[in-house]
């Protein structure tokens, strides 16, 4: 066998492996079964001599020699080199179909074409020159939109590399003041993460731009930096200052808290308590344990108030149990049969009742009102044995007990309002009003009787 590349004793030559595809390409199309030596004979002549030659459009081009064998074994020679060209157009095929990048894909068509034009085969030349200009136009049109894709995807590329470059800027440009640094810092470190992602991306900026951007970016981190810690600079120097300040605070709070002057010493603590609020704040850790010494030395005062008010309010109580007996001594004195002798029992009550002392405040009123409803009956009484007296009083005394029983008939209808409204200062004032008139009512009705 002999062509113009190989040598007379070739007999055989390699036929190519099967490309495996990567398991995530597409399944590929099946290669086109093997020329049949009956298919091929319709483009071929084969001599006595192992001479075969190929027709194409009725034309005999000398495709080479395969000596010392028979036609058969010369032509399936040659047909084998046509079907190594089909499977090498059906990979490029595949590839095109699968969309693979294309940029080789000219280069291994011109090898196919250029395999096609040497006529070292027999079979079907025409087709294989249709299929690789069909090849060339697909190519071509693959190669138009990869690039269009290319240049969108650098376009978001060049979007995504801004976007980090302004966010950046736009940290960079806050008044530090005005920064959550903690957070800030986060984000600037995570806009460094995005931009070296970005960078190990497929996706390739121009050289120029890249650099126009990194500068921009670089720009931002560093002013961002010198920001963060001049702004850490001075927030020492007022942590400092803050710190020492309320160190002076806790100094006078700790000197007044043994002090037994109860009102005075208070108020001083609250005056400290408003200084302490209107202070710097030291940093977190200071101030909480600035914090935790300011409060323990008050907590030393009130703790000895709260011990002092507890034996106070202990005696109030008591003095509260003996008022409550005197009261009840007090109303058995009425209805008033005996003035003289009400009159002596109340003033001696009431000398008792001073001895007594102080009350709880929350007891106060109550008592104390209960007591002038009987000073106010006993009152009442005397002031009614000195009508008696008078004449002009007979002449009243009528009027008088009209008018009173009216009151109390009016003050028995706020009282119900009262109840039905729920309010209970009304109905306290109320009950208070109205026991106090029928006390009135009940002296003006012996009043009256002993006018008879």
């Amino acid at each position: 066998m002999t062509t113009s590349q190989e040598s007379d004793d070739q007999k055989t030559i390699p036929v190519p492996q099967a490309v495996k595809p990567a398991a995530n390409a597409p399944a590929a199309t099946p290669a086109a079964p093997a020329t049949s030596l009956e298919e091929a004979a319709a483009f071929a002549r084969v001599t006595d001599d192992g001479h075969v030659f190929v027709i194409i459009d009725g034309t005999e081009h000398p495709v080479g020699q395969y000596p010392d064998a028979t036609k058969e074994e010369a032509l399936a020679y040659f047909v084998r080199k046509y079907d190594d060209v089909i499977a090498q157009i059906v990979l490029l095929e595949q590839r095109v179909a699968a969309k693979a990048p294309a940029n080789d894909m000219h280069k291994a068509l011109e090898t196919i074409n250029s395999l096609i034009v040497e006529r070292h085969m027999v079979g079907d030349i025409a087709a294989l020159e249709s299929r690789v200009e069909t090849l060339r136009v697909a190519i071509e049109s693959l190669q138009a939109d990869q690039r269009k894709a290319a240049e969108a995807a650098r376009a978001e590329m060049l979007a995504v590399r801004e976007a980090i470059v302004e966010k950046a800027e736009e940290l960079a440009a806050k008044r530090p003041e005005q920064v959550q640094w903690k957070t800030a810092s986060g984000s600037m470190n995570e806009l460094f993460d995005q931009w070296k992602e970005a960078q190990r991306s497929s996706v390739r900026l121009p050289r120029a731009t890249e650099d126009a951007l990194w500068k921009r970016f670089r720009a931002a981190r560093t002013t961002f930096d010198r920001h963060r810690r001049a702004f850490f600079s001075q927030l020492d120097s007022n942590n400092a200052e803050a710190k020492r300040v309320k160190e002076e605070l806790i100094a006078r709070a700790e000197a007044l808290q043994t002090s037994t002057d109860w009102g005075a010493t208070a108020a001083e603590y609250r005056r400290l308590m408003d200084e302490w609020k209107k202070s710097r704040r030291a940093s977190r850790k200071d101030d909480d344990a600035l914090w935790s010494r300011f409060r323990a030395a008050q907590d030393v005062f009130f703790q000895a108030r709260a011990e002092q008010n507890a034996k106070v309010e202990a005696e109030f109580r008591e003095n509260l149990v003996v008022k409550e007996a005197l009261l009840e001594e007090a109303r058995a004195l009425l209805p008033i049969k005996d003035l003289a002798a009400a009159k002596k029992a109340l003033d001696s009550i009431r000398d008792r009742w001073d001895a007594a002392g102080k009350v709880p405040r929350g007891d106060l009123q109550r008592v104390e009102s209960a007591l002038r409803q009987v000073e106010d009956a006993v009152k009442s009484a005397e002031d009614e044995q000195w009508r008696r007296s008078n004449p002009e009083t007979k002449a009243r005394s009528n009027s008088m007990l009209s008018q009173l029983q009216d009151t109390i008939a009016q003050l028995e209808d706020d009282l119900a309002q009262a109840e039905a409204a729920g309010n209970a200062k009304q109905i306290d004032a109320a009950r208070e009003a109205l026991e106090a008139r029928r006390m009135w009512l009940n002296t003006l009705e012996k009043s009256a009787a002993d006018f008879q």
